[in-house]
């Protein structure tokens, strides 16, 4: 990809250690993400070798706090599932969910609980998952009917999650229930749940149109030790938010790699394919949708980097900074890809072909981690907050 716009890396959101990262994973991901299958029954096997290779390559390391200041840096997520996502989707996907299946303990969780999985995650020995959407409450998170009550040393589940990522290959899962008796977002709670933990099965698996582990978990009387409640009883509400919050940002990131990918694929075939005996680059109706994919890159890149950039070093919560990265990065990549499958016409809907598989690879980054329309719910909120307050 040595056609590649970088001048980005010299906006002022990054420092050198920065830019350092983006240019050795960029030669990394061009030699070791090669030769895997992307088959639909050989994916929980290909997720289980990236993690591998992303934990021998080091960067899995980025995923759980650094050592000396004890924070996820944003703008190194970001820029490694940008650089990821325009490699390989799955890449990105098992690389993103050791972030945010232990993001929660990352973030709030105690120093035994921190030292007995982050190491672990950091090495790829163990897979991590982030069980937060039920059957009735994805986006409405408060909504949600999972319980557990205190019984002694021990704290007992019951309830259903679905939509979880990782579900049935990862090794323990970050799960959101409420005590029994609660209502609304004060009743939750975030507790550790070992896949091997008695009571707990991955009832399902969901196949969905660009493959990755993806399941339905069950919870029936499942005894789980108190110490794997993380941080305060009643607060997962907040922790769950506050790890949206660190990888809302990330998401968008994801998709400018997508979108900066499809630019690659069709801008090549625009220039190598003739039509009406000159190159199609030189339509003016191609030159618009060229245009356009340049200019809303460049537009995501300054949202996500801003976004991530104000986490890193300015704010504690970047609520309406991630939310505006996610949403507009998000939609303009579903945008950016389909133009792409337009220009390439038929061989744009060849099953495989890379543009076909980033028009299936994008289409649940604007679900997931909050829809496209919660987030601008979200973004209204923020915006009219001040007027509320005067009122």
């Amino acid at each position: 990809m040595t056609k590649l716009d970088q001048t980005y890396l010299h906006w002022p959101f990054f420092e050198d250690r920065h830019r350092t990262l983006a240019r050795d994973l960029d030669r990394w991901a061009r030699d070791n993400l090669s030769g895997l299958s992307h088959d639909r029954d050989k994916v929980d096997g290909t997720c289980r070798e990236l993690v591998r290779r992303l934990a021998a390559g080091g960067w899995l390391n980025y995923a759980v706090p650094d050592a000396e200041s004890g924070k996820l840096d944003v703008r190194s997520l970001c820029l490694i599932r940008e650089t990821l996502g325009r490699y390989d989707g799955l890449a990105d996907f098992a690389f993103a969910m050791q972030g945010l299946g232990s993001g929660a303990i990352s973030l709030y969780g105690s120093e035994d609980q921190k030292q007995t999985y982050l190491p672990e995650v950091a090495a790829g020995r163990k897979i991590a998952a982030f069980a937060l959407s039920e059957p009735h409450a994805g986006s409405d998170v408060a909504a949600m009917s999972t319980s557990f009550r205190g019984d002694g040393d021990d704290l007992v589940l019951n309830g259903c999650k679905t939509w979880i990522s990782n579900g049935g290959i990862a090794d323990f899962y970050v799960v959101f229930a409420r005590e029994e008796g609660t209502t609304g977002s004060k009743g939750i709670s975030a507790i550790i749940v070992d896949a091997d933990t008695p009571g707990f099965e991955v009832a399902e698996r969901i196949e969905v149109s660009a493959p990755h582990p993806l399941g339905k978990l069950i919870f029936k009387d499942c005894r789980v030790p108190r110490r794997k409640l993380i941080a305060e009883q009643g607060r997962g509400f907040r922790y769950a938010m506050g790890t949206l919050d660190v990888f809302r940002s990330t998401v968008g990131a994801a998709a400018m790699g997508f979108a900066k990918r499809a630019l690659l694929e069709a801008s090549e075939r625009a220039t190598s394919r003739h039509l009406f005996g000159a190159p199609m680059s030189d339509l003016q109706i191609i030159q618009s949708k060229i245009g356009d994919m340049a200019l809303h890159i460049d537009a995501s890149a300054l949202l996500i980097y801003r976004a991530a950039w104000t986490k890193d070093l300015v704010a504690e919560r970047v609520t309406r900074e991630a939310a505006m990265a996610k949403l507009f990065a998000t939609e303009a990549a579903q945008k950016i890809i389909d133009d792409a499958v337009q220009i390439f016409g038929g061989q744009g809907v060849v099953f495989n072909e890379t543009v076909e598989r980033l028009y299936r690879e994008i289409r649940s980054l604007r679900i997931y981690e909050g829809a496209s329309e919660v987030q601008k719910i979200i973004i209204a909120g923020q915006a009219l907050a001040p007027y509320k307050e005067e009122k």
